[in-house]
């Protein structure tokens, strides 16, 4: 359930913190007191998205902050298996927003909005003010029954996705690839045209580098000879003055002086090293000078051959592996196209065995939706007369298409008739806006029994209806919360008075500021804001009285469901 709500700098809110109990959590305060502002901010930290302007005027950033307690083992193993950790059992949810960027955190780890959606999904259901308008759309139809149904189905429903997928992969396939037979056969010679290129020119991994390298010595080869010569003309022995003569001499002078001290010969040595060091040096030159290759044709053919790479992986690929890779593809496009028929004929088959899969596999979830469909039904049905619908039809017809979607070979509507004497038909002509409301509400019951969603929170879904029929909704909204917590805003007083945490929602202002806070009201306090919601601007003692009573009235009733 949801333990904690921390919101700073949001909207007109400066920073308020909630905790909310178990049960019925009911929020009240005067219109444009900021009530949907607060569950604004729950669903923008479970991955709603944010509005531009939603950081408070003169503020660096808003935050949002969740806490939860994971409640149940199948919450536990369905976060884990999403990758998302407790820590003691909880879970704690926030979302910054700067004017650049947002950042996303679960327990303090960075994580995508995904990941914030996938948490949500199991943590808690948001019903905001309008989601009953989806109900007018048979896609939300669908989406109820395979939620109810989801445990029957889910390994049939996971097979064919798997199975759609390729289907509509290979009937792609076979659109992008029906061409007339002259287009065919011009494509045909234009790839081998390619290949060939690429054949022909025989890439060889690294062949560029070494090309460059040998370009670059060859058109070099003449700076280098006539260097390297002149170089020698210093260090050569068969020249005057060369270092190999000098060299030569000084050894002749070292001799004699080393027979008059025996201390020099350690210099004679170091010298005869240094001129050993010359003569290889001079003898691996002139073998270097020899052996240069100063052939102009093996220049040109280097250079010839070094624009065709560039040429070849220009055209077909940045590396020779890119090349080689853009080949093979050649190869298989090729091969079916020369062999187009047959290939046609391949594909025909598997599209025909991926067909197959999905006739036996949509088959299995329609069974499944009509005999869930069936219990749902009456669920529903029965949920709608505890909601003062009392003689009302209501059925959910399943019809076949021809064709296969994403979610099989079904087609689910919703029908109604509300009064006596009506014809069922389509919940969105059948029904008004406060029996949307309502009928969403026996919806969101319904389903609460049958998934882990620990928390329920219902944005106003007590619009449009009033009397006997507002104390029904408030008597549904109180059997939810003896099974799950649920957090409603509501203005009216039959909701408010089945509360067990009752908060107000108040907005203070002066000239230059406006703020929006929260509390948790007090046993006297609840029976004052329930008299506000009575009696208006002008609370009279028997309003309180009133009041009061309501608030009896509610925990006898309360004891009884």
């Amino acid at each position: 359930m949801l333990i904690n709500l921390h919101v700073k700098n949001l909207a007109i809110i400066d920073e308020i913190e909630v905790d909310f109990s178990d049960g019925l959590n009911v929020l009240t305060g005067e219109t444009g007191a900021g009530k949907s502002i607060i569950i604004g901010s729950i669903n923008m930290a479970t991955g709603g998205k944010a509005p531009k302007d939603i950081i408070r005027k003169g503020a660096d950033f808003a935050l949002v902050e969740l806490l939860f307690s994971v409640d149940t083992k199948e919450q536990e193993e369905y976060l884990k298996e999403h990758g998302i950790t407790t820590e003691d059992d909880e879970v704690l949810i926030s979302r910054k927003f700067t004017k650049g960027r947002g950042i996303n955190r679960i327990n303090g780890e960075s994580v995508p909005v995904s990941v914030l959606k996938q948490a949500a999904a199991v943590l808690i259901d948001v019903h905001g003010q309008n989601e009953q308008q989806s109900l007018l759309y048979k896609a939300k139809h669908m989406e109820i029954v395979d939620r109810y149904a989801r445990e029957e189905m889910a390994g049939t429903s996971i097979k064919y996705a798997k199975a759609y997928s390729t289907y509509r992969k290979l009937i792609e396939q076979k659109e992008s690839e029906n061409i007339p037979e002259e287009e065919r056969l011009r494509e045909i010679s234009f790839m081998e045209y390619e290949l060939n290129e690429i054949e022909n020119a025989a890439l060889i991994h690294g062949e560029e580098e070494n090309l460059e390298n040998t370009y670059r010595q060859l058109s070099n080869a003449g700076s280098v000879l006539n260097g390297l010569s002149e170089i020698y003309s210093f260090m050569g022995s068969n020249a005057n003055d060369t270092v190999s003569e000098k060299l030569a001499y000084s050894l002749r002078i070292i001799g004699r002086l080393c027979e008059y001290d025996d201390n020099l010969n350690q210099f004679a040595e170091q010298l005869s090293e240094i001129d050993s060091l010359v003569s290889d040096f001079n003898r691996d030159i002139t073998s270097y000078m020899e052996n240069m290759e100063t052939d102009g044709s093996k220049l040109e053919e280097t250079e010839q051959r070094l624009d065709l790479v560039r040429k070849i992986k220009a055209r077909f690929g940045a590396t020779t592996a890119l090349v080689n890779e853009y080949a093979d593809k050649l190869r298989k496009k090729l091969g079916r196209y020369r062999e187009y028929e047959v290939y046609k004929a391949e594909l025909e088959e598997k599209i025909k065995k991926e067909e197959a899969k999905l006739k036996e596999l949509s088959a299995q979830m329609s069974l499944v939706r009509k005999r869930c469909a069936k219990i749902l039904e009456k669920e529903i049905k029965d949920a709608l007369a505890d909601l003062n619908f009392l003689q009302v039809q209501f059925s959910i017809d399943i019809r076949t298409l021809k064709e296969y979607t994403a979610n099989g070979t079904d087609e689910i509507e919703f029908m109604l008739s509300a009064n006596p004497g009506e014809d069922l038909k389509p919940i969105g002509m059948a029904a008004s806006g406060g029996e949307l409301s309502r009928i969403m509400l026996a919806v969101k019951a319904v389903l609460a029994e049958h998934d882990e969603t620990s928390t329920l929170i219902f944005d106003e879904i007590d619009t449009g209806i009033s009397g006997r029929t507002a104390q029904k909704v408030a008597e549904k909204m109180a059997l939810i919360a003896g099974r799950h917590q649920v957090i409603c805003i509501s203005h009216l007083a039959q909701i408010a008075a089945m509360a067990d945490a009752h908060y107000l929602i108040e907005k203070t202002s002066d000239t230059s500021h406006t703020s929006t806070q929260i509390r948790m009201l007090g046993k006297n306090e609840e029976v004052q804001e329930l008299a506000r919601i009575l009696g208006g601007a002008r609370i009279t003692e028997s309003v309180i009285n009133s009041a009061e009573e309501m608030k009896k009235l509610a925990v006898n009733l309360k004891k009884n469901l």
